[in-house]
């Protein structure tokens, strides 16, 4: 199991920055793409401690080293509320999410529907994703103790 995760993984990882590429935004690690996609999703500013949360990272520093990498391709912006950092996508930015999203659905989503899984097989899925997410966090906070 744990080797079909890693090989999902990486090909997973290749898939975002690849199609994320052919949208118009090249040069970005997969958590660059992740990151992108979050601060996209509902069109309202993040902060930073939510990205972190979001996409469970401990360390911020990576999530900061990635916004300036999306600032710098102009898909992003940052201001503050108070004290915290906010992320807000750009125009170009929700382009650039908008084009990834038909790239997505012309190269891998037919494809995934062609091999007969229905939205239900994929939300089981998911979910058994998720569990086994929790299990490894519950896992390395367990080997952290030790």
């Amino acid at each position: 199991m744990e080797f079909a995760l890693t090989m999902a993984n990486h090909a997973f990882h290749r898939w975002m920055v690849r199609c994320m590429a052919a949208a118009g935004a090249p040069g970005l690690s997969p958590l660059d793409v992740l990151i992108a996609h979050l601060v996209h999703h509902r069109e309202r500013p993040k902060t930073l401690s939510d990205i972190c949360l979001v996409l469970n990272i401990e360390d911020t520093h990576v999530v900061s080293y990635a916004i300036k990498k999306l600032k710098a391709q102009e898909l992003v912006t940052t201001g503050r509320t108070g004290k915290e950092k906010t992320v807000e996508i750009t125009p170009k930015g929700a382009d650039v999410c908008e084009r990834y999203g038909e790239i997505r659905e012309a190269l891998l989503i037919r494809t995934v529907e062609q091999l007969g899984y229905d939205g239900e097989d994929l939300s089981r899925m998911a979910a058994l994703l998720r569990t086994i997410s929790g299990s490894y966090d519950q896992a390395a906070r367990a080997a952290a103790a030790m």
